[in-house]
């Protein structure tokens, strides 16, 4: 796996993402249980656990999929606990999804073209030749560079292979220009041939874009991932640096297990 260059945000930085005592019931189950988290400008952040943690319910408590049974959100400062999810996407706070969310009979050209002209406020225009618009064409060009999909541009998406679905997930996520990314398990599914992409893609994610990363791959974690958050039961199990994550014995206990070793 490519070496990730971490961005290093100041400890006095203030949290660009934030819940505050987040809760979530489900009739007698309490799914989310007094959620505190702090994600930093810049941060490369991983939220981990067993199955059946909380990571998913915490993900749709942030970006607006359901509504918290109490607690607050916090989006660049502002309450964001009541707002709904698009208004939460057009405020900077984007998501990539666990099974692709994508339009398959599009190709990535003709997707990126549409997602960039969204962004740059000229949705209705979107299906114009992509060259009428020379911020358009550029941006488009460089995502398909960038997220390595050149070479597959003009096929439709339904065909390509998995891994490319991914990239091009993160590329259309990138297109919005978000504050925050969260990436949900992006590598899974993807075929061992086709993850190397994955990694490089993640490694040049811009470093001014507050990443918080739900994923079962350790390894991807421990080599993207500068501090981490453990759920256990919908409760805050461990939070610290990664290091200090890796060799904790009691995260090593509940999740990684004994014999896991990551530095």
């Amino acid at each position: 796996m490519s070496a990730v260059t971490r961005p290093t945000p100041r400890a006095a930085a203030q949290p660009v993402l934030q819940t505050l005592g987040l809760v979530r019931r489900f009739g007698g189950l309490v799914a989310t249980n007094d959620v505190s988290l702090d994600v930093l400008p810049g941060a490369r952040h991983a939220l981990i656990g067993p199955n059946g943690a909380g990571k998913t319910t915490l993900i749709n408590l942030l970006t607006g999929v359901i509504e918290p049974s109490a607690g607050q959100i916090l989006l660049q400062g502002e309450d964001v606990t009541a707002l709904a999810a698009h208004r939460r996407v057009g405020r900077g706070l984007v998501r990539t999804f666990q099974i692709n969310q994508l339009f398959n009979q599009l190709t990535p050209l003709q997707s990126l073209a549409l997602a960039v002209s969204q962004q740059q406020r000229q949705g209705a225009r979107w299906w114009q030749p992509l060259g009428r618009d020379a911020r358009v064409a550029r941006r488009v060009e460089e995502l398909l560079h960038e997220y390595r999909l050149a070479d597959v541009m003009h096929q439709k998406t339904a065909l390509l292979p998995y891994g490319k679905r991914r990239l091009l997930e993160i590329a259309l996520a990138i297109a919005g220009e978000p504050r925050v990314l969260l990436l949900d398990e992006p590598a899974a599914g993807v075929p061992e041939g086709e993850r190397q992409e994955i990694f490089d893609s993640l490694a040049r994610l811009p470093a001014d874009v507050a990443v918080l990363l739900i994923e079962h791959d350790m390894d991807l974690v421990f080599n993207f991932a500068t501090f981490v958050t453990v759920l256990v039961s919908g409760t805050v199990f461990a939070q610290g640096g990664v290091q200090e994550i890796a060799s904790d014995p009691r995260v090593k206990s509940v999740y990684l297990g004994e014999g896991v070793g990551h530095g």
